[in-house]
């Protein structure tokens, strides 16, 4: 398992890394004024459904299904179950492309209310009908990946979403060459979203992945009603961050700039929950389905075990990290052309109380999987719209008082009222097994955490804040990969991990295919 975690998670930290140039670009793109606003709540929306779709979302309920129909009725069974999906899903997205299209200005009203009696309005809802043809690409493209990783093939999944940043890098580049008009960008960007979503499917259709879902069918027979009423739930359960980020935008439409603030914040947050939400969506579940149908409580135990290692030992860091050096990696970032220093501060204080949500988000991502597993999406989905209410609650209360610093908070606190929903409803039900190896290395990995970003929060001051780009670049990666190595240090003194058994992991073989 850690072998296929590792090749998800540097899928994801390629893509979430040009996620970052991506995102910088942007900044000097549009700024943060009311153009950059309606992109970003346009964006919001498209990121929305990447996460409903994608990532690791549709295995909840796909590959337990798939798996299930193959092993009683052999492999044909399983592509024509798989076929009726594919061409469903397709067939139903293009639908809902089309009335999400009529009824867009009636969407952005809902989402960003405070655009309301303003240009940003008309702006949003033009940026959104342009990115919709994504819609369309993405369900086919989530169907595919969910096929291969249920076979084990995690690879191509993994760095097939790069296309979707390289296309749009490309054109934003384009863009900044031009000095095309602030409007006419968003336009064109918007645009090329769609594209890059094309750009991903012609990608895995050269691959031959769709000679794993075959015959192609539109169904909606007692199967498919059965499938999709168990996927539907999984896949918003699965967007729970992106949701608590739709809360959050919702109460920041009504502050100028404030759309945007929260955006670039939480891009740094996806940074480390992307590594490994994604890659617990898409190792834990095909793995934890398998130990909870064969009724062996030992690879359960160690698949829960592993994975709340993992996502601790690399949340808790970043959590620090983020907190301490929230303004220096905002500046080093963003802040170019249109995005200036008060835009820095201002998503920089965003950012450390969204900080305080991502161990929260992670555990989650941790949790979820024991109850897709279990073919059990109603519960994370009810977790997700409790989180959802607080953070909309708390937001309205806290906006008036400290901005978009508040908004930000409250999301923190809706992740943190999710995960412990997760905790408690798991725990009275089937209980979490935590093996003794995670018992003794858990708050070891804590203690590690905290003294790293200790050592950041010390040497924070001799940062140099107004020093060329380049000489910022140097220091702030120096110190940021300084305190990778001594948190490496740590987990080895404290006898968490050592190198021989990272080494051992990396060379077990991944998991059999199934399918093969």
């Amino acid at each position: 398992m850690i072998r296929s975690f590792l090749t998800v998670s540097t899928g994801t930290l390629a893509s979430r890394l040009l996620g970052f140039a991506r995102d910088s670009l942007i900044a000097a793109l549009l700024g943060t004024g009311a153009v950059a606003d309606a992109f970003l709540a346009a964006f919001q929306l498209v990121n929305v459904v990447r996460r409903l779709l994608s990532e690791g979302a549709l295995n909840a309920a796909l590959i337990p299904a798939w798996l299930r129909v193959g092993d009683r009725e052999g492999e044909a069974a399983a592509a024509a179950f798989a076929g009726r999906v594919l061409g469903t899903v397709s067939a139903g997205l293009i639908a809902i492309s089309i009335v999400i299209a009529l009824l867009m200005p009636l969407i952005i009203m809902i989402i960003a209310p405070g655009f309301v009696g303003s240009a940003s309005l008309d702006l949003a809802v033009q940026n959104a009908r342009l990115m919709l043809p994504y819609l369309a690409f993405a369900g086919p493209v989530t169907v595919l990946m969910g096929l291969l990783n249920a076979q084990g093939r995690f690879a191509l999944t993994a760095f097939s979403p790069l296309l979707f940043n390289i296309a749009l890098i490309a054109a934003i580049a384009a863009l900044l060459l031009w000095h095309a008009d602030a409007i006419v960008a968003a336009w064109m960007l918007a645009a090329t979203v769609g594209i890059a979503g094309l750009l991903q499917l012609l990608m895995l259709l050269s691959q031959r992945s769709a000679r794993l879902a075959t015959p192609l069918r539109v169904s909606f027979d007692k199967d498919m009603r059965g499938f999709f009423a168990k996927a539907i739930p999984g896949m918003i359960a699965s967007s729970g961050p992106q949701w608590l980020m739709v809360a959050g935008a919702i109460i920041a439409s009504a502050t100028p700039a404030a759309v945007s603030w929260l955006y670039f914040a939480n891009r740094l947050i996806e940074l480390p929950l992307g590594i490994v939400g994604v890659a617990m969506g898409t190792v834990l579940v095909p793995e934890l389905t398998r130990a909870v149908r064969s009724g062996d409580r030992n690879a359960v135990a160690h698949a829960e075990s592993r994975a709340l290692e993992l996502a601790t030992g690399l949340a808790l860091p970043a959590t620090f990290g983020l907190i301490v050096l929230a303004e220096p990696i905002v500046r080093l970032l963003f802040e170019h052309g249109a995005f200036g220093a008060e835009d820095s501060a201002a998503t920089a204080h965003a950012l450390m109380w969204l900080a305080l949500g991502l161990p929260a988000h992670v555990l989650i991502k941790a949790l979820s999987p024991a109850y897709f597993a279990r073919s059990d999406t109603m519960t994370p989905l009810l977790a997700t719209a409790k989180g959802f209410v607080v953070a909309v609650a708390l937001a309205i209360l806290l906006s008036h008082f400290l901005g978009a610093s508040g908004i930000a908070a409250s999301i923190a606190a809706g992740a943190w009222s999710s995960a412990i929903s997760l905790l408690r409803k798991g725990s009275s039900e089937f209980g979490f097994s935590v093996d003794a190896a995670a018992r003794k290395r858990l708050p070891r990995i804590v203690l590690a955490a905290l003294v790293m970003g200790a050592l950041l929060w010390l040497t924070a001051g001799l940062l140099p804040s107004e020093a060329h780009g380049l000489i910022r670049f140097i220091a702030l990666g120096s110190q940021i990969g300084a305190g990778i190595v001594v948190y490496g240090l740590l987990l080895q003194i404290l006898g968490v991990a050592s190198w021989r058994e990272a080494a051992g992991a990396l060379k077990r073989p991944a998991q059999p295919d199934p399918g093969a």
